[in-house]
């Protein structure tokens, strides 16, 4: 049985070519928002139809892309496990491989290499093994046995210390088999949203480290220092310039929310107390109810999901959602932090890029303090989506040449915000161009040229129904109730419901139930077991309560 699946032209372009090229490592860049996990997965159902003995694995850069791999893979027939870990031993019978983290891969590198043997590996956002000389290490020893990997990245990346693994280079630049950028998208046109920089200038004031005191505008040219510090008082919560700028947001949230009811804004903070005064701000001054998400929240994966299902106004956050996270709602962001590099800059920007279908008018605006080093960097996206809608013609702006970004910590204890008052905001300069229609319609939905036609995964343990009776649908908007890990964590939970009512009815010891439910339904470790063993040992159990 095949199945069939409506590509991006540049998805079919990128798939075609990586078939063509028959290389064992290849590297696509594609922006934010276009679909690089359709792509990856497109490319592992083809991967594995060919190599039925093979598994396949996906590194990704956290733990709550782990559950949303496992489920964009269950639409694609291909059953992942998010919750694989080094202590689990080997892979189930009926999963096709595992979702890992590049922290895990450094902490279970020989492990992951026996697992990884011969097996497909996709490298989601493959930057990230280069934020630690050990992960970039472990990655090597990990995956150098596997049989295909392909990396994935929605921003470009040099090597400035040392090469990420299985990734080319020319010139110390990374060099992609398949690029695909955000002009690309705009001109492609419903593939990702158009975004808008309305950035506010300010006065502020300070006690430098060394105790002298400080007044600038964001107009002052300042060394790379002090215009650290000048953003930090701008974006002190004492100061008068953050909550101007947040009313400017939640009233253009407000209007946005007038044709899209559920369009979310997002406040990326510099660091937990800010996100957590800034949600403070939203509630008490503007009467905005804000979800707050911090790395040190054992339930952040959970709240971000929930925000991303519900129609709530607002998220504050640090950088839980600065990658990968996909929340197509939102509309609106504050970008609060102190961090300026381009990379996370791009990132932030990545999330407010998400196309929504069947909705018209989905301009995005990120609202940024008028620093220099940000202005560059909007400057620069700004030039893309200009020169792809081509409704103007490309205005030449002044690079600041003193955009770099700091690379020394200030003393905290020595430095103190005492003023910062917004001045300009400039919302509707260049930046914002109100009359781009940016509801292009190229009019290829109905191309029988993007419909590629996939074979079926290999089989699994468990799988006693043909592929087309097992309720996926990986067309657009195809979804599926649960996935293999979420079955086997219901069944596990029955299983333990079961075996507390046999200790109680039979007076044995848990580990002696356990231990005999295993041996009647053939199940070795319960972490290996399969749906089909799983649900074996229930009956088992429950035949045993029966009597």
């Amino acid at each position: 049985m095949t199945r069939s699946i409506r590509l991006r032209p540049w998805q079919k372009a990128a798939f075609e070519k990586y078939v063509a090229a028959g290389q064992d490592d290849f590297l696509t860049v594609a922006t934010p928002g276009a679909g690089k996990t359709t792509f990856a997965l497109t490319v592992a159902r083809h991967v594995l139809s060919e190599r039925p003995r093979s598994r396949l694995i996906v590194v990704a850069p956290t733990a709550h892309l782990k559950v949303q791999w496992a489920q964009a893979a269950a639409r694609f027939a291909l059953h992942l496990d998010p919750a694989w870990s080094a202590a689990d031993g080997a892979l189930p019978a009926d999963m096709h491989g595992i979702v890992t983290t590049y922290q895990q891969v450094a902490s279970s590198a020989d492990v992951l290499r026996r697992v990884a043997t011969d097996s497909f590996v996709i490298f989601d956002e493959i930057h990230h093994a280069a934020d630690d000389r050990a992960w970039g290490d472990s990655v090597r020893v990990a995956f150098e046995t596997s049989v295909r990997r392909l990396a994935i990245s929605g921003t470009p990346f040099r090597s400035d210390t040392s090469a990420i693994p299985f990734v080319n280079y020319v010139l110390d630049e990374a060099a992609p088999d398949y690029e695909y950028g955000y002009g690309d998208a705009l001109g492609d046109g419903r593939v990702v949203r158009p975004v808008y920089f309305p950035r506010t200038g300010g006065e502020m004031e300070w006690t430098a480290p060394d105790g002298s005191m400080n007044s600038a505008s964001f107009d002052d040219a300042l060394d790379q220092a002090r215009s650290s510090q000048r953003l930090r008082t701008a974006l002190s919560l004492e100061g008068e310039w953050l909550p101007t700028v947040l009313r400017e947001a939640v009233t253009r949230l407000d209007q946005i929310r007038e044709t899209h009811p559920a369009a979310g804004g997002l406040v990326i903070a510099s660091d937990q107390d800010h996100a957590r005064g800034i949600s403070a701000l939203l509630r008490n001054r503007f009467g905005q109810a804000a979800t707050v998400v911090t790395s040190d929240d054992p339930d952040a994966s959970a709240r971000i999901a929930e925000f991303s299902a519900g129609t709530a106004p607002w998220l504050v956050a640090v950088r839980m959602v600065s990658e990968g996270v996909d929340i197509p709602r939102l509309r609106v962001g504050v970008y609060a932090t102190t961090t300026t590099t381009e990379l996370f800059f791009r990132q932030a920007v990545g999330r407010f890029v998400r196309w929504t279908p069947g909705l018209r008018n989905q301009k995005a605006y990120l609202f940024i303090p008028d620093d220099p080093r940000l202005r560059t960097r909007a400057f620069q996206i700004a030039d893309q989506r200009r020169h792809s809608l081509r409704k103007r013609e490309e205005e030449r702006f002044e690079r600041d040449p003193a955009a770099l970004d700091t690379g020394t910590e200030e003393q905290m204890s020595l430095f103190a915000a005492l003023s910062a008052v917004a001045t300009d905001h400039q919302a509707h300069d260049a930046f914002d161009i109100d009359d781009v229609d940016d509801d292009l319609d190229p009019g290829l939905d109905d191309d029988p040229e993007l419909v590629l036609t996939l074979a079926p995964p290999p089989p699994l343990a468990g799988d006693r129904r043909p592929l087309g009776d097992l309720g996926v649908d990986i067309g657009i908007g195809g979804d599926i109730a649960r996935t293999r890990r979420e079955e086997k964590r219901r069944l596990r939970e029955q299983n333990a419901e079961i075996v507390a009512t046999l200790v109680r009815r039979t007076g044995q010891t848990h580990a002696q139930v356990n231990g005999e439910l295993n041996r009647l339904s053939g199940v070795g470790r319960i972490t290996e077991a399969t749906v089909g063993q799983l649900r074996q040992r229930l009956e088992v159990g429950e035949k045993w309560a029966r009597q």
